[in-house]
């Protein structure tokens, strides 16, 4: 297992890269995919996962995110998962989920949405009062929405892809008005 850069190069230990790992476990290749198989398996056997992580001084692997769900604001780069933990652990908040969105100036900026605790209410300017003593301002959410529900797939995870095509416009609106 190594922690590498896009193109394959591996990193020092504790620096953030796309987790790839390699053995007698690992699948040959996608059925009748030739093309995706190509992609994400390269020649030496690496199987190329599609998660951020580190290694640890103690050779533990961190996962930190997805690749695809990594958001680069303003030239930072933003793992969800920070910003997610530091959501989640607000009174008041049941679940989140955070993407992000295109941004005028900075590229892309970050959205969180939120999902109550029962008959809780959620006042998104006290959000961000405390996020603001919990994370770097670039990685504060620019936009905050309430939602019911998070839209899962049969398996339960959260669909990003569904709320990054919600939220797509969000800034854009925002530089409009």
């Amino acid at each position: 297992m190594c922690c590498c850069t896009h193109s394959g190069t591996e990193l020092a230990q504790g620096q953030i890269g796309v987790l790839e790992v390699r053995g007698p476990n690992i699948f040959k290749g996608y059925w009748q995919m030739p093309e995706k198989t190509a992609e994400e398996l390269r020649a030496d056997g690496f199987f190329i996962t599609g998660d951020l992580g580190l290694i640890d001084e103690t050779g533990y692997v961190q996962i930190v995110g997805r690749d695809k769900d990594l958001i680069i604001s303003g030239g930072y780069n933003i793992y969800p998962k920070e910003v997610e933990m530091a959501l989640d652990d607000l009174p008041g908040v049941l679940e989140c989920a955070v993407v992000g969105a295109p941004h005028p100036d900075f590229g892309e900026s970050v959205v969180g949405i939120l999902v109550a605790e029962p008959g809780a209410q959620i006042n998104t300017g006290a959000v961000m009062a405390a996020l603001s003593a919990l994370l770097a301002r670039f990685k504060q959410p620019r936009h905050l929405a309430v939602v019911d529900a998070l839209p899962r797939n049969t398996m339960g995870k959260v669909q990003k892809n569904l709320l990054r095509e919600r939220f797509v416009d969000v800034f854009q609106a925002k530089a409009a008005g």
